[in-house]
């Protein structure tokens, strides 16, 4: 069908990266991309980053930002009642989830260690340690300039964002990018551990610690 496109959204996308996507495949202007990146505005809503579900979509060619944003957090709706949530009796709330999913996404390397970092994080937020995720230090830093996801310095450890969890206790105020169903599902069944460090080799195998001697030692070892 010549008046389809079909766009591919890669999960661990920000927002802004989806506009560009979406408005490249369907020839959207500026104006266009803003609509789409502040689509909670019209709708009297929160922030709606890490709902913007990745996946392949077929998408008609005249269809407004409003009208595609809609169709993602549709699919984000479809796709998220099929998790297998702990019957537990404090539950928890699905921002939370979205958020911790999110930095799952953004500091994984694939979906063979979501499990280990989500347990890893909610041992922190349990512990009440700050989360330390770099991950969040570059939503902070990101831009279009230079880069959305540009490396991590130590001097970013101090940026004056709610967004760094270096800086601030708990969770940032939202999600940092659009998480695919694994890295939900793994913020949902957390693995069980006692570590609350880790690491990647060069390799890009993860290595965790139960303690910061431990994860030092880690550090040496494996960077």
């Amino acid at each position: 069908n010549p008046s389809v496109r079909i766009v591919r959204v890669d999960a661990g996308l920000r927002k802004e990266q989806i506009a560009e996507v979406m408005g490249d495949k369907l020839g959207w202007g500026e104006g266009q991309k803003n609509e789409f990146i502040n689509i909670h505005l019209d709708l009297n809503s929160e922030n709606l980053e890490g709902r913007y579900f990745p996946k392949t979509y077929m998408i008609h060619k005249d269809e407004t930002p409003s009208e595609v944003s809609n169709i993602m957090f549709e699919e984000f709706e479809k796709q998220t009642q099929k998790i297998k949530k702990p019957q537990s009796k404090d539950i928890i709330n699905e921002d939370a989830i979205v958020t911790i999913a999110s930095i799952i996404q953004r500091e994984s390397n694939g979906k063979d260690d979501m499990r280990l970092i989500s347990g890893i994080i909610w041992n922190r937020i349990f512990r009440g340690m700050k989360l330390q995720m770099d991950a969040t230090l570059q939503y902070a830093k990101g831009n279009e300039e230079d880069g959305w996801w540009g490396r991590v310095a130590s001097e970013d450890k101090n940026i004056d964002s709610e967004y760094n969890t270096y800086k601030h206790n708990g969770f940032p105020p939202g999600a940092i990018a659009n998480p695919n169903l694994a890295a939900i599902e793994a913020a949902y069944n957390p693995a069980k551990t006692d570590c609350i460090f880790y690491l990647h080799d060069k390799k890009s195998r993860i290595h965790c610690a139960k303690t910061y001697e431990e994860h030092k030692k880690n550090i040496e070892r494996y960077y």
